[in-house]
């Protein structure tokens, strides 16, 4: 069972938090993954938030192009796509800020 790595950036800003997970599967879709990850979130923050709430806003922020999704530097663009997954695979949740005067 492969160990994975989840980590949130933001271009121009130091790395934000990283979390690991266990997953069972060599192939998940990437909105799968993206589920999975806000549900580990949402577990270790302790708060009351709504997991399945959160998810959703989460989906929607990525179909905006709020952020991209890096599954071992490699872009992934639709949340059908199927990530191939190891020990030690990189997920890295990329904010995107826009230029100044863009």
């Amino acid at each position: 069972m492969p160990m994975i790595t989840f980590a949130d950036e933001v271009t121009g800003a130091p790395s934000g938090p990283e979390w690991t997970m266990d997953v069972f599967e060599e192939e998940v879709r990437l909105g799968e993954l993206i589920r999975r990850r806000v549900f580990l979130e949402v577990a270790e923050s302790g708060g009351h938030v709504d997991p399945e709430e959160r998810t959703r806003a989460t989906l929607e922020a990525f179909g905006r192009n709020g952020f991209v999704v890096l599954v071992d530097d490699r872009q992934v663009t639709a949340l059908d796509d199927k990530v191939h997954l190891h020990a030690g695979s990189r997920i890295t949740f990329l904010k995107l800020v826009p230029l100044v005067g863009g």
